[in-house]
């Protein structure tokens, strides 16, 4: 069972708290001292688009009369895209990119996490609980905002076919050193689980 469930609510706050600590941590103990700056601020602003998202998301404003898909886009943007963001732009600082490879990185990891989650939101709708290993259709009976909801069902791949060019598109100034995450791309549009 996932941690709520096991022991708390409060217990899994707790712990998700914790190891939001710990990951500065690792930073600040870890990493040379000329990268530990630039990759926490990286997850620092990751960090905190993740949780604005969150709000977003799960105590959206009644008198947001922007369409659903503009709010949609928002959640996931924050949500979702900057923390793939980030990581591929630590990434990028570790390995001391120069800055058009760090912004193709960027530029790819945005790309590639709205996917992840059109596909996500794809999968909560058409895959059975037992196939996903997590509960199916649970975004539905909650009443939030997907792709599915707003896009349909082919809407929704046309879109996984759009942020998929977009992402590959953007590795283009990395040469042959992207095939790895051109490879990772299309395995996560890809996906079934």
């Amino acid at each position: 069972p996932t941690l709520h469930r096991h022991t708390s609510e409060a217990m899994a706050i707790l712990a998700g708290d914790l190891l939001n600590g710990l990951a500065f941590e690792v930073l600040a103990t870890r990493l040379p001292a000329d990268l530990s700056a630039p990759v926490a601020a990286e997850l620092a602003t990751a960090t905190n688009d993740m949780i604005v998202g969150q709000v977003y998301d799960t105590v959206p404003d009644p008198d947001d009369a922007r369409p659903a898909y503009q709010r949609l886009i928002t959640i996931h943007q924050h949500k979702t895209a900057s923390l793939f963001a980030a990581a591929c732009r630590m990434g990028a600082i570790c390995g001391r990119a120069d800055r058009l490879q760090s912004d193709a990185l960027g530029a790819y990891g945005e790309a590639v996490g709205l996917m992840f989650q059109v596909v996500d939101d794809v999968l909560d709708v058409t895959q059975s609980t037992e196939h996903l290993g997590k509960r199916s259709g649970k975004d539905s009976e909650q009443g939030k905002l997907t792709y599915p909801s707003v896009l349909g069902l082919d809407g929704s791949q046309d879109a996984i076919r759009k942020l998929q060019a977009e992402a590959l598109d953007a590795l283009e100034p990395l040469g042959r050193r992207g095939r790895p995450l051109a490879t990772i791309c299309r395995a996560m549009a890809a996906r079934t689980r």
